[in-house]
């Protein structure tokens, strides 16, 4: 009974530290994405911003979003694109087209987005 009463709190610890490992709101800045896309490319990342660009046909289209550190397209092929001005977070992967001296092509393709918590 004494093992189990002591397992217990190391278990809800470790399910918290994976739950918060988890979250969608563990953003990466796109200035970190653009600043070295080989270390991102084909990656999982999460980023959060405003959109300043969307075009969209029937649930396929392209966005761009402007985190204040930089601006990425975003591809989506299920989820449409959200209005310009709307704050979102987008989960996908990362694609690098190129690098030539500052400018960097890069996109992601969206798989998940989600609306962040508004920071105070």
């Amino acid at each position: 009974m004494r093992i189990r009463m002591r397992i217990v709190p190391v278990v809800l610890l470790v399910l918290a530290a994976l739950a918060a490992g988890c979250r969608s709101d563990q953003t990466t800045p796109i200035k970190t994405l653009l600043d070295d896309p080989s270390q991102f490319d084909g990656h999982r990342v999460a980023i959060q911003g405003d959109v300043t660009k969307a075009y969209g046909v029937m649930n396929y289209g392209v966005y761009q979003i402007d985190d204040g550190t930089g601006s990425i397209g975003i591809a989506t092929t299920t989820n449409g694109t959200p209005r310009v001005g709307a704050h979102v977070g987008v989960v996908g992967t990362f694609r690098s087209a190129f690098t030539i001296g500052t400018e960097t092509a890069a996109m992601i393709q969206e798989s998940k987005r989600f609306t962040p918590e508004k920071t105070p």
